[in-house]
């Protein structure tokens, strides 16, 4: 019988993935409009007319399925179970890819990315090219327009899964916001059970032959090889800002299998740990060794495995995200 119920659970991730490969089933109504194109989204509240009552914003970030639309159910429920409400916009941004446009018949003035290049904070591939990291810093510029957002206090950008490696990405990267720093608007980032980590020196928790491995330290997985978006900036310049950011690593306590379907299994990934949980515990020690001070927070959600939705509305979830 658990042979069975192990076979029809890897046939169900099989068929995931297959659908991640030609084409998500539901594309997000709204649109948004960045300097390259329209990006496809979900939102919680109509954010084109001013939002008095909203204190908090949340983008929250899809995983390889590019089911935006289950992150923004996934947002607002944890907001009500932690009794914010309306108080939170969430903002569930959706990085299709060229399957997705044509499968769903989308106009040409819809972003798109090629395959999961988005993951890594690549260019879009029409109608022009924009970072998947820079369509997320027009998101974030867009809130703090105080004409629509007069009484916003945080904006904090969440992922799990493909989305936490987005997420951690992003915050390695980032450019930076004055006008936030101007408005009084705190950033923060959540990074929940992601595959990998951006390393900053060619040092990894696992002993390795680099000859079997050559590429371990390229981009996504180390500084060799940065996105355009990251170009000017050199490894220590990315890290002294990245290790000042508010960073919170969400782990499920159950995320330990070295065989989960979804999970990264190169050797590049391999290098950081066997399985999820372990992999973000050695990227936070080998942070905290590098930077003694570092201001960072590993949180555990006990009972919880690979899961978006439980992860985001557990109690530990919940103080991740809304925490004051």
């Amino acid at each position: 019988m658990h042979k069975r119920v192990g076979w029809l659970l890897a046939w169900l991730m099989s068929c995931s993935a297959l659908a991640a490969e030609h084409g998500v089933n539901l594309v997000s109504p709204e649109r948004f409009h960045v300097d390259a194109g329209e990006l496809s989204l979900g939102l919680s509240q109509d954010w084109r007319q001013p939002l008095p009552e909203v204190t908090r914003a949340l983008i929250i970030v899809h995983g390889r399925l590019r089911n935006a639309q289950t992150y923004l159910k996934s947002g607002i429920d944890a907001a009500a179970h932690a009794g914010a409400g309306g108080t939170v916009l969430v903002i569930a941004p959706q990085f299709l890819n060229q399957s997705d446009v044509e499968r769903h018949h989308l106009d040409d003035q819809v972003l798109r990315w090629k395959g999961n290049d988005w993951m890594a904070g690549a260019p879009s591939i029409g109608p022009g090219p924009v970072s998947s990291f820079g369509a997320l810093d027009q998101i974030i510029q867009h809130l703090g327009n105080r004409a629509l957002f007069p009484h916003l206090k945080e904006i904090v950008v969440a992922g799990h899964s493909g989305g936490g490696q987005v997420v951690q990405r992003f915050a390695v990267t980032g450019h930076a916001h004055p006008m936030l720093q101007t408005e009084g608007i705190r950033l923060r980032y959540v990074v929940a059970n992601p595959s990998s980590y951006a390393y900053f020196s060619p040092q990894r928790p696992v002993k390795f032959e680099t000859a079997g491995c050559p590429d371990f330290n390229d981009w996504k997985y180390g500084m060799q090889g940065v996105p355009d978006y990251a170009k000017g900036q050199g490894a220590e310049q990315l890290e002294q800002a990245y290790v000042s950011r508010d960073v919170t690593y969400l782990l499920g306590q159950q995320d330990t299998d070295p065989n989960h379907p979804a999970l990264d299994k190169s050797c590049e990934a391999e290098t950081q740990g066997a399985y999820r949980l372990i992999r973000g515990h050695n990227y936070f020690d080998a942070l905290k060794q590098r930077h003694p001070q570092l201001g960072h927070r590993l949180v555990e959600v006990p009972g919880v495995g690979h899961d978006g939705d439980k992860m985001f509305t557990s109690p530990e979830g919940q103080r991740a995200l809304f925490a004051q």
